[in-house]
């Protein structure tokens, strides 16, 4: 979903080419997992692991069509319509070529899937001059991209995925960044219609992303490890009628409360409740590089954060400073300083489950801003008022090493603090 800052702006200052190992698990009775090209490893239930690297955004690495070429998405839960760059643009080198392929098909405009109601791209439906199922996407900075609908085989590990509808994209989107030239589209995870995991018909699919070499993996299906331990878990909110400001078809949760070390904010209950628009829900979003709540909320969170640290570090003196246009609690850091275990904790409370923010993730060093030797930090929540958004939004950075379990059959996230670094080795995926 990448509201951070928004998707295509993410997308443009990713920072790291991710290079994926790709584990899948045969569909036989004797649920033997056939690896690539790591050990061999028995699961209780099929599924796939995919591994991944992630810095401002998180990418998978897939190949698609026939013969399968070579293609890295963006892992998003807050998107629907996954797609692809089709056609050379400017600086856009990795591009997937739909004329090489015999398994690609285009979606004709007469098909039933191009008048799918989904929230991605534009209803009543558009033809273009050869009657093909037209789709454009619209981003919170009002940039867009468009194509057509299409069909092709995305391969999971050795499991090809044939008719697997996508965006096969062509024109609207440009980057100056040379590291975007390393991604070629974007997997959409929520439950839409149209999204990887309804076309999938996946019932369960989890993540697990580590704090310091920048990598994970996902893993498709049951995931029964005798390591991982219990996970607590929280319902999905269901909203059956649509509102203007409410998404349907993302991972909402309730989030209850918010405490600093182990001081509740003292805030109404309501203010967590999404309102009659629909606003205000909480949405987890492997789309978006930080967490942000809704002004209220964000503010008493602010204020109670400098309080507890006011003796730790010094804050930034140019009051005028908003990383990222919504993230306005910063420091100045001195190079003596390794780490900030010292920091109070912020936990999130959802019913049921909670997500304790702690250490280095609380703040994020701001690239290339110095005031003299130090070096500038800013909090890693923000405010949503500041960037038009509606809703309380979880985002990656606060999921590292947090197991993460979207489980779509009994409608519920599950939540699990582990290392996943060392989760990755016990999955064959580590050094």
């Amino acid at each position: 979903m990448n509201i951070s800052i928004p998707l295509l702006q993410l997308i443009t200052i990713i920072v790291c080419n991710l290079i994926t190992q790709i584990i899948s698990s045969s569909s036989s009775s004797s649920m033997d997992t056939l690896i690539l090209p790591l050990k061999l490893q028995t699961v209780t239930k099929p599924s796939s692991k995919l591994s991944f690297h992630h810095n401002v955004t998180l990418t998978v690495t897939l190949t698609v069509g026939s013969p399968p070429q070579t293609v890295t998405m963006v892992l998003d839960t807050g998107s629907e319509l996954s797609w692809l760059h089709c056609k050379k643009a400017q600086n856009i080198n990795s591009v997937f070529n739909p004329l090489a392929s015999s398994s690609y098909s285009p979606v004709p405009c007469s098909s039933s899937i191009c008048r799918t109601q989904t929230r991605d791209f534009t209803i009543p439906v558009s033809c273009d001059p050869k009657k093909l199922c037209h789709a454009m996407l619209s981003y919170a900075d009002a940039s867009s991209i468009e194509g057509n609908l299409a069909s092709e085989t995305f391969n999971i590990g050795s499991s090809p995925r044939p008719r697997t509808i996508f965006g096969c994209m062509d024109s609207g989107f440009s980057s100056n960044s040379e590291e975007d030239s390393k991604t070629t589209g974007l997997i959409g995870m929520n439950r839409g219609s149209l999204s990887f995991v309804s076309q999938m018909g996946l019932a369960k699919f989890s993540y697990c992303i580590s704090g310091r070499d920048s990598s994970g993996f996902i893993l498709f299906g049951e995931a029964s490890f005798a390591w991982l331990g219990p996970l607590k878990y929280t319902p999905l909110v269901k909203m059956s009628q649509p509102l203007p400001y409410y998404d349907r078809v993302a991972y909402t949760v309730q989030l209850l409360g918010i405490k600093v070390s182990n001081k509740l904010l003292q805030l109404s209950k309501s203010v967590f409740v999404p309102d009659h628009t629909g606003a205000g829900q909480t949405m987890v979003d492997s789309g978006t590089q930080f967490t942000f709540l809704l002004g209220p909320v964000y503010t008493a969170l602010r204020n109670e954060f400098a309080q507890q640290t006011k003796s730790l570090a010094p804050l930034l003196k140019d009051q005028n400073f908003v990383f990222q246009g919504a993230m306005d609690l910063c420091y100045q850091i001195p190079p003596t300083r390794r780490s900030f275990s010292d920091f109070p904790a912020v936990t999130l409370i959802f019913q049921g489950a909670e997500m304790s923010v702690s250490g280095d993730k609380l703040l994020y060093r701001v690239p290339g801003m110095r005031k003299g030797s130090d070096s500038v930090y800013c909090f890693t929540f923000g405010n949503s008022d500041l960037l038009g958004i509606e809703a309380f939004v979880i985002g990656h950075h606060h999921q590292q090493n947090v197991w993460i379990e979207f489980d779509l059959a009994k409608s519920r996230v599950g939540l699990a603090e582990v290392r996943c670094d060392l989760a990755s080795q016990r999955l064959g995926l580590g050094p």
